[in-house]
C-alpha cells in the first residue's frame, strides 16, 4: 500500500483539535477501521464510538480547556502496513513541550488504523528548543514586542557583530541584557518600519539539544521613505528551562543601515 504518510500523520494530529462533534466523528471514522483500537498505558479504546469519545475527551480537557495544541515532531516513517511518528503537546500560546508520545499505527488494506499504540516518552531537550523557536517565529510574524519578550529569560546574552558606536539610522542594533531590553528592541524595529512588513519566506530551522538556528531573510519597508529592502539573516537561539537565554544574530546589517539612511 502506497500513500502520503506525512499527510496521514497531519490528519491524525488534526483530529485531536477538532471542535465540531459531527466533523470529529467523521474524521475518526475516516482514520480508524470500524473495529480499530487505540491502546494507551491506562486503557484500550475499541470501535468508532469509544474512539470518538476518547478524542472528544482529550480535546475538551487538553485543547479547549487546557490551552494546549498537539504538533508532529516531523519524524513520520512507515513501510508496508505500519506508520510511526512522535507527537508533542505544547501550550497554544507557545512554550516548552509538556508531553511527548510515540504513535505506532498498524493499518488495514484500506489505509485505516486497525491498531494504534501510544507510548509516552521522556521530553528531549530538543523538543522544547524547537517549540520555543517555532513560537518565536510565529510571534515575530505577529509583531507584538511584548509577546516576543515573554519567550526570553530575565537575563539574556545578546550577541551581535556591530561597531560600539552604532549607526544613527538603526538605533535598535545595540547590546541588550534583559527581557525588557528585548521588548524595547522589537518595539524600536516596529517604529521604523511599515506595519506588517513584506512577505518573507518561512525560515529554515535547525535544532540540536538546546540550540536552534533560524536561516532566513528580513523583508521590510522603511516607514519614513517607503523604501523596501531584503537582508539575509541567521539567528542562533539557546533555550534553557523553556526560555531563550542567548540570542545571537548574524545579518546583512549594512543593507539595513543603507535602507534606513536613504542611501
Amino acid at each position: 500500500m502506497k500513500f502520503d504518510i506525512d499527510a496521514f500523520a497531519e490528519r491524525y494530529v488534526a483530529v485531536w483539535h477538532e471542535p465540531d462533534p459531527v466533523v470529529r466523528k467523521e474524521s475518526v471514522a475516516a482514520l480508524w477501521a470500524a473495529d480499530g483500537t487505540q491502546a494507551t498505558e491506562e486503557s484500550v479504546y475499541r470501535g468508532h464510538e469509544a474512539l470518538t469519545d476518547r478524542v472528544a475527551s482529550a480535546y475538551e480537557q487538553l485543547v479547549r480547556d487546557g490551552g494546549y495544541v498537539f504538533r508532529s515532531a516531523g519524524d513520520v516513517v512507515g513501510h508496508h502496513d505500519t506508520v510511526t511518528f512522535t507527537i508533542w503537546m505544547v501550550p497554544a500560546a507557545g512554550g516548552p513541550v509538556e508531553w511527548a508520545g510515540r504513535m505506532v499505527l498498524l493499518l488495514d488494506a484500506d489505509g485505516r488504523i486497525r491498531e494504534d499504540f501510544q507510548y509516552t516518552l521522556p521530553v528531549p531537550p530538543c523538543a522544547s528548543t524547537r517549540a520555543i523557536a517555532e513560537a518565536f517565529v510565529r510571534r515575530l510574524a505577529d509583531g507584538n514586542p511584548e509577546d516576543i519578550g515573554e519567550l526570553f529569560a530575565d537575563e539574556v546574552e545578546w550577541v551581535l557583530d556591530w561597531p560600539d558606536e552604532g549607526h544613527p539610522a538603526v538605533p535598535w542594533i545595540r547590546p541588550r541584557h534583559t527581557r525588557a531590553d528585548v521588548v524595547a528592541h522589537f518595539r524600536e524595529i516596529a517604529a521604523h518600519h511599515a506595519a506588517g512588513g513584506s512577505a518573507a519566506p518561512e525560515p529554515h530551522l535547525v535544532v540540536h539539544d538546546t540550540d536552534a538556528v533560524l536561516l532566513g531573510e528580513i523583508r521590510q519597508t522603511v516607514r519614513a521613505t517607503g523604501r523596501e529592502y531584503a537582508a539575509k539573516v541567521a539567528v542562533h537561539l539557546t533555550v534553557e528551562d523553556g526560555r531563550i537565554t542567548r540570542y545571537a544574530v548574524y545579518e546583512d546589517s549594512l543593507t539595513v543601515a543603507r535602507a534606513l539612511a536613504g542611501e
